[in-house]
C-alpha cells in the first residue's frame, strides 16, 4: 500500500511539471521515486557492492536531468518503480501460494488433562500427553491414535487426495486434517521435531540453494554491471572528446538504462521458487533449486527393492500341502512371538485370534527357522537347512519368495511361499523412464539373488545387484558414480539407505513420511509410497529449466538488440525503460506460468 501512495504522488507532481513546465515538480517526482533507490545504492557502495541495477539508474538519470531531460529522467524513475512493485507483487504472490500450499503449521493444541481439554501452544506440548483433535482440525504433532477412528486428509503432506483411514494403534502426522471424528493422540514426538515442522523447515530453507543457472546469474552480473558502466563511459567521453559531440551522452544514458540486469537477477531465482512450490504441492519436497536443476539432467537410476519398489510387505502367496489350514496352524503358533514380517504375513493369512498359551519352549535357530511345542506338538519351521538339520524328508521347491518348509513331529507337512508384493505403479515408472531415453536403470538389494532377479525381469529392469550389505551398496554406487554422464540418483526407502543417499548426486527418499532419516539423508522427500511422483518431480524439474533458458534468452536477445539501437542513436530513453521494466515483467509472468500448469493440472 505505501508503495502505490508513493507511485500515485510521484504521478501527481509529474503530470502538473508536464502540464506547468515548471522544473521544480519534475524534482519533486524525481525525490519521491528515487530517495529509497538512492539508500540502496549507498548502502550497497559502503558495502564496495558499486556496480549494482541501484546506481545504474541513479546515474542514467542523473545524467538525464543534467542535460535538461527531465520528463525523460522521471519517466525511467517512474517506470523503473512501477516495475519493481509488479516484481515484488509477483514474488510474494508466488510466496503466498507455497504458503497456502503448505498450510500445515498447526496454530493450537487441545491438550487433555485431568478430564479437562485445554488449548495451548504446540511448542508447549510435551512427549507423552494428550491431545484431542477434532473434526476440521489439523494435527498440531506426531503421535500415535489411543482413542476413536476417522479419515485423515494428507494432501498437504502427501499430495494424496484421497482421505486416509486412523484407528487406534495408527501412527498420524502432523499437518494432517482430522475430517470425520474426534480422536485422542499420545504425542511421540516434539513440536521441533514433527513431521510438519521439519516440512516447513525444508520449504522455506529450499531457496537458499541456489542452482548453477542462480549462481551463474550472480557471477555475470558482478562482472557484468562494471563493464556496461565502461562501455557506457566510453560511449559518452570518446565523440565527446574527439569530435566535441554531446549527442553520444544522451545515447550513453539510454545505454545505462537497458544494461541493468535486473530481469535475469529476479526472474530465475523465481522460477526454481514457483519449481519448488509446485513440487510441494505434489507431496514432493525439494531442498533446493540446485537439485531440481540436476533432476533435469538424469542420466543413471539406482533403485533399492524393499520399500521402494516392492511394498515391504509381505504376504503368503502360496501354500503347498495336503491340509492348507492345518499347515498354516502350526506355522503361524510356531511364529506367533516373533515379530519378524514373516510372522506377521502368517497371522494376517490365518484370520483367527492366536492363542499363544499352547505354545511353549520357542527357539529360534539362527539362520534356519523356528523350533517351538504347539500344543505338546514339536513343529519345525524354516529353510532347507532347518529340515536337513533334523534330517526331515521334505521336497526342495523352485518357487520364487521366502519359502516356509513346515514338520510336525518329524512329519513333513509341507511348505508355504511368502512374498513381497511389487507396487502397482512399479512396471509403468520403469518403462516411462526408458521412454525418458534413461536407460541406465539399476536396482540394488540386498535380498536373495532369485527374489531380486525376479521382480527386476517382472518390472522391466535389466542390471540387478542381490545379496549386498549396506557398505556393498555404497561400493557399487561409488563405482557408477565413475561411469555417469549426467546425474545419478538413488532412490531408497530411507530407512536403512542414508549412506548412498548422501553419496549419490541426488539421494530421493521414497515413503519418507515421519522417517527422520530419510528426511535429513535425502536431496528430495517423496512422501509418500508412490514411485510415479519421481516422473512428476522429472517433469517439473524440466519445465522449470526450460522457463529458466526462456527467460535467459528474451532477456538477453531483447537488450542486445535495444543495446545495439542505443549505440547507433536508433532507440530513446523509452525503448530502454522497456527493455529494463518491459522485459523484466515478461520475465516474472513467464516464471509464474509453473503455477498456472498447476491448476490446470498439467502434472
Amino acid at each position: 500500500m505505501k508503495e502505490i501512495i508513493k507511485i500515485l504522488i510521484s504521478i501527481f507532481f509529474f503530470v502538473i511539471a508536464l502540464l506547468s513546465h515548471i522544473p521544480l515538480f519534475f524534482l519533486l517526482s524525481y525525490v519521491i521515486l528515487s530517495y529509497e533507490v538512492f539508500l540502496k545504492a549507498w548502502k550497497n557502495i559502503l558495502k564496495k557492492e558499486l556496480f549494482d541495477e541501484n546506481f545504474l539508474m541513479l546515474l542514467a538519470t542523473i545524467g538525464a536531468f543534467l542535460i535538461g531531460e527531465y520528463e525523460e529522467a522521471v519517466a525511467v524513475m517512474l517506470f523503473y518503480q512501477i516495475g519493481e512493485f509488479c516484481q515484488d507483487y509477483a514474488t510474494d504472490k508466488s510466496k503466498r501460494e507455497i504458503t497456502s500450499l503448505m498450510d500445515i503449521r498447526p496454530d493450537y493444541a487441545n491438550i487433555e488433562k485431568n478430564g479437562t481439554i485445554k488449548k495451548i501452544d504446540p511448542k508447549d506440548v510435551r512427549v507423552g500427553d494428550t491431545i484431542v483433535v477434532k473434526p476440521g482440525e489439523k494435527i498440531p504433532l506426531d503421535g500415535m491414535v489411543i482413542h476413536g477412528k476417522t479419515y485423515l486428509d494428507t494432501k498437504a503432506l502427501t499430495g494424496e487426495s484421497i482421505p486416509c483411514e486412523v484407528s487406534i494403534n495408527s501412527i498420524v502426522y502432523s499437518g494432517s486434517i482430522n475430517t470425520t471424528s474426534p480422536i485422542k493422540i499420545k504425542v511421540m514426538k516434539k513440536y521441533q521435531e514433527s513431521t510438519a515442522s521439519k516440512i516447513l523447515e525444508l520449504v522455506l530453507n529450499a531457496s537458499d540453494k541456489k542452482a548453477k543457472s542462480e549462481q551463474f546469474m550472480s557471477k555475470f552480473a558482478r562482472i557484468y554491471t562494471p563493464v556496461v558502466v565502461f562501455l557506457a563511459l566510453l560511449l559518452a567521453l570518446l565523440p565527446l572528446f574527439f569530435f566535441h559531440d554531446t549527442s553520444y551522452i544522451r545515447r550513453s544514458l539510454s545505454f545505462l538504462v537497458i544494461s541493468c540486469p535486473c530481469a535475469l537477477v529476479l526472474s530465475i531465482p523465481l522460477s526454481f521458487f514457483t519449481g519448488l512450490g509446485l513440487s510441494s504441492s505434489k507431496g514432493i519436497l525439494v531442498k533446493g533449486g540446485n537439485y531440481l536443476e540436476a533432476l533435469s539432467r538424469l542420466d543413471t537410476i539406482v533403485f533399492d527393492k524393499t520399500g521402494t519398489l516392492t511394498e515391504g510387505v509381505f504376504d503368503v502367496v502360496k501354500i503347498e500341502a495336503k491340509k492348507k489350514d492345518e499347515i498354516l496352524y502350526y506355522a503361524t503358533y510356531a511364529e506367533s512371538f516373533s515379530l519378524h514380517p514373516i510372522s506377521l504375513s502368517l497371522k494376517k493369512a490365518y484370520q483367527k485370534e492366536v492363542d499363544e498359551t499352547i505354545v511353549k519352549e520357542t527357539e529360534e535357530i539362527t539362520g534356519k527357522g523356528i523350533k517351538a511345542k504347539v500344543g505338546g506338538k514339536t513343529v519345525l519351521v524354516g529353510n532347507e537347512k532347518l529340515m536337513e538339520e533334523y534330517k526331515i524328508d521334505y521336497q526342495k521347491t523352485k518357487d520364487i519368495g521366502t519359502i516356509l518348509y513346515v514338520a510336525v513331529n518329524k512329519n513333513y507337512l509341507g511348505y508355504i511361499v511368502i512374498r513381497d508384493k511389487i507396487k502397482e505403479s512399479a512396471k509403468d515408472l520403469i518403462l516411462k523412464l526408458q521412454k525418458e531415453n534413461i536407460n541406465r536403470i539399476v536396482m540394488l538389494t540386498g535380498d536373495k539373488e532369485e527374489i531380486s532377479k525376479a521382480v527386476a525381469e517382472e518390472i522391466g529392469i535389466k542390471k540387478v545387484y542381490a545379496s549386498l550389505l549396506p557398505q556393498e551398496k555404497v561400493e557399487k554406487v561409488e563405482a557408477l558414480l565413475k561411469k555417469k554422464n549426467g546425474t545419478l540418483a538413488f532412490v531408497g526407502d530411507g530407512m536403512n539407505d542414508a549412506p548412498v543417499l548422501r553419496i549419490s548426486d541426488l539421494g530421493i527418499a521414497m515413503g519418507a513420511l515421519g522417517s527422520d532419516a530419510a528426511i535429513e539423508a535425502a536431496d528430495i522427500v517423496i512422501m509418500d509410497d508412490d514411485p510415479k511422483k519421481i516422473l512428476t518431480a522429472m517433469e517439473i524439474s524440466k519445465k522449470t529449466m526450460k522457463i529458466v533458458k526462456e527467460n535467459i534468452f528474451l532477456t538477453l536477445f531483447i537488450k542486445i538488440l535495444v543495446l545495439l539501437f542505443s549505440l547507433f542513436g536508433i532507440s530513446s530513453m523509452w525503448q530502454a525503460v522497456f527493455a529494463d521494466v518491459g522485459v523484466s515483467l515478461l520475465a516474472i509472468m513467464n516464471a509464474c506460468r509453473m503455477f498456472l500448469f498447476q491448476k490446470k493440472e498439467k502434472f
